[in-house]
């Protein structure tokens, strides 16, 4: 049992490399050390896996980690076998293993070689596995992603609320829980069904002061993030879609405009989507465009923006997937494109629901439009939600905040917003409320005789937008609280009523209007880029080039090997030998002795030429827009496909395939049709209608019927090689 702080830092620095704990990092660490249960609520990127694995690392006996993907546990090994020269230290157990690997584990983790086993919950309910593991010494037990436990969290997940009992079966060990995300209410669904009421809990701010917080109105969206894409080029990137089609399409365009980007999602088979993850981790590719399908499992540190085409449905799956950004403290940009059609659509999605959880999902939905809809700090939205209070009046690092609307005195506006819920007695929802206040004779108004009210009609000459904005106001300012377990509910708090009482100045900023088409300024996310500047760009470069050839070579993510930071510190102190190598934040013995020498070489190699280049200036080029037609007919002529095919498959005449084939060549795009004009034209009349070209002064198919000859020549033909002599002299 530990007894000391220099011993548990001792620790951290044998077993990590590091030499200081993040956060609650360590008070969590010494509660599951002291064998008590333990609830963790700590932000993506805030260090929570640490919080089990070093207790696993320092107790007798094996951790028991449940785990929702196959993908996360994966990722999960490879990084604990990068920390340690013991390949057994870490193994997973799921339903990717043969019986013969599934024998190899056990036989590992019989014999004590095995620091921490990741289980999914299918197969933890095994009755072989239930009695496996009540056979052997187990120092813990670990739920990540305990959120999939709760109906009311963004990934509610069945299974998770059978583990109580198998862990019950399995022995009486200390239970520590995780989640990056859990308003109040998941939290106590959390706790309830675990058993773990009496349990410490830790929650860390949810505050992540490196993520920068824009929503941009969903004008021209597929332009815009081929735009971005290219102005962040050699950056890793997630873009986040509603639909497979979408993930599609905006795939296959990013790739014709030259970005290394690939799709993922649940409807490809899973060595598919398995080795599009591998390729993104292992920085092959710099984009993956995905539908939520991607997500928990990946665990990669440089990801430096995360680009949503569509609004999720919560701001708890909003906040979790803009999470995956700057997890290593980094630039994080997090941009998301809002239209309210993307809010209905996902209204429809819920209809064929039961009423309770479709009552859950319009409020999640409201909190989400309530967000994405107002000019109050976005990040002091996101805090409220989550139950935190955020205390400065301008963040910094939010469009709202760096490019403020208007402002209006509120406090009229406040008076009449809460003295109308006390009229009606504190038991409607927002909406009702705005109708009275706006005059509308609605049914239910009318059913509740509310249009009698005092208040009814007193806010017409405003619109909704501007009672919405009061009522966030309000909200975030506590004189109201939404009562989640009434659906919403609007209900005013002591301080509210003591406003009324004695009412002060309140400014509010008129909400923006996403439904106007307009063109989106080019963001500032450039210039907020937090690269540091004290570290040597050139040599950056080469240890993050032997990083990746080193990866290739073990077949391991690169930040497996070293995260960029301790690249960064690397080129700021020069390390030249293993020993020093120790001492770079993140370097532990394990990775200095496994990964350290190569490094170690380049760097004296440098440090001997002594010859320090700046980096070049990223150089920006235009993208061109593509349909999603042309795309198809770019990647099958790619193929060497017929063009009648082609046509076919989209409906589409020859003729009428030739037209989108031209225009995409007079786009500046080079095609190479010669596959087919080499089987449908005489090599002779090409010769001679490509000659003719060369001479022209117009490219009219026309006046080249008329010089060759129209008994002699077709009108495609003519266009056939048209094609093919502007795609080669013209692009």
């Amino acid at each position: 049992m530990l007894t000391t702080e220099t011993s548990l830092s001792d620790h951290l620095q044998k077993f990590f490399g590091f030499n200081n704990f993040k956060g609650h990092q360590e008070a969590v660490i010494k509660n599951v050390l002291a064998g008590n249960d333990t609830f963790v609520i700590m932000p993506t990127g805030g260090g929570k896996s640490l919080c089990y694995q070093l207790p696993a690392m320092m107790q007798e006996g094996t951790a028991i980690i449940i785990s929702p993907l196959i993908a996360l546990m994966k990722n999960q090994v490879d990084a604990m076998r990068g920390y340690s020269e013991n390949k057994s230290v870490a193994h997973y157990l799921n339903s990717s293993l043969n019986k013969t690997e599934i024998a190899l584990v056990k036989s590992d983790v019989a014999s004590g070689k095995t620091k921490l086993l990741y289980v999914a919950p299918e197969s933890l309910g095994k009755e072989d596995n239930i009695r496996f593991l009540s056979s052997i010494k187990i120092s813990l037990f670990a739920i990540d992603e305990a959120h999939c436990i709760s109906e009311w969290g963004h990934d509610f997940r069945p299974e998770y609320r059978k583990l109580r009992p198998m862990i019950q079966r399995i022995g009486n060990v200390p239970l520590l829980a995780l989640t990056a995300t859990a308003t109040l209410k998941v939290q106590k669904d959390i706790q309830k069904n675990l058993g773990m009421d009496a349990a410490k809990t830790y929650k860390s701010s949810f505050n992540r002061e490196n993520l920068y917080y824009e929503v941009r109105p969903k004008t021209a969206v597929v332009k815009e993030i081929i735009k971005y894409t290219k102005l962040h080029s050699g950056k890793s990137g997630i873009i986040y879609c509603l639909s497979r089609k979408k993930v599609e399409e905006i795939a296959q365009v990013l790739q014709i405009n030259g970005v290394k980007a690939l799709a993922y999602h649940a409807g490809m088979d899973a060595g598919t989507r398995a080795r599009h993850q591998d390729m993104f981790l292992m920085e092959d590719i710099d984009v993956i465009v995905a539908t939520i399908a991607f997500g928990m499992g990946i665990d990669k540190p440089d990801v430096r923006y995360v680009i949503h085409n569509n609004i999720p449905k919560s701001l708890e799956g909003y906040y979790q997937e803009t999470g995956r950004a700057g997890r290593d403290g980094g630039e994080g940009n997090c941009i998301a494109f809002y239209s309210y059609k993307d809010i209905e659509k996902l209204e429809k999605f819920m209809k064929d629901k039961p009423v309770a959880e479709q009552e859950i999902g319009r409020q999640l939905l409201a909190e989400t439009v309530s967000y994405t809809e107002s000019g109050i700090c976005r990040r002091k939205q996101l805090l409220h939600y989550f139950g935190e209070t955020y205390t400065q009046d301008n963040c910094g690092n939010c469009d709202n905040c760096n490019n403020p609307k208007s402002e209006i005195a509120a406090e009229k506006g406040i008076i009449q917003f809460i003295s109308t819920i006390i009229e009606a007695k504190e038991k409607f929802k927002l909406d009702h409320i705005v109708n009275v206040l706006m005059g509308e004779s609605t049914d239910v108004i009318k059913n509740y005789k509310h249009e009698n009210l005092t208040n009814f009609g007193i806010g017409s000459d405003e619109d909704d937008s501007y009672w919405n904005a009061i009522a966030r106001q309000c909200i975030i300012s506590d004189l109201l609280k939404k009562d989640i377990e009434s659906y919403g509910i609007l209900k005013v708090t002591d301080k509210g009523r003591s406003f009324i009482a004695a009412p002060h100045p309140v400014k509010i900023y008129r909400d923006h209007n996403f439904e106007v088409v307009e063109e989106s300024q080019e963001s500032i996310l450039n210039e907020k880029a937090k690269v540091g500047g004290a570290y040597d760009l050139e040599l950056f470069d080469i240890l993050k080039d032997l990083r990746k050839t080193i990866s290739k070579q073990k077949n391991l993510p690169p930040f497996i090997i070293f995260q960029d930071p301790s690249l960064e510190e690397m080129t700021c102190q020069y390390p030249t030998t293993i020993e020093e190598l120790k001492q770079i934040n993140g370097v532990g013995t394990g990775k200095a002795i496994k990964f350290g020498q190569p490094f170690i070489d380049e760097i004296n190699d440098y440090i001997e030429k002594n010859n320090i280049v700046r980096a070049q200036d990223m150089v920006i080029r235009s993208a061109v827009n593509k349909s999603a037609n042309k795309v198809f007919i770019i990647q099958n002529i790619d193929k060497k496909l017929p063009l009648e095919d082609i046509a076919h498959s989209k409906q589409l005449s020859v003729e009428r395939l030739i037209e989108e084939i031209e225009a995409i060549v007079s786009s500046g795009t080079k095609v190479n049709i010669n596959y087919y004009i080499n089987d449908e034209i005489d090599s002779d009349k090409q010769e001679e209608i490509y000659e003719y070209f060369q001479e022209a002064e117009t490219d009219s198919v026309q006046e080249a019927l008329d010089e060759l000859g129209e008994d002699d020549y077709t009108e495609e033909e003519i266009r056939l090689v048209r094609i093919k002599f502007l795609s080669e002299f013209g692009n």
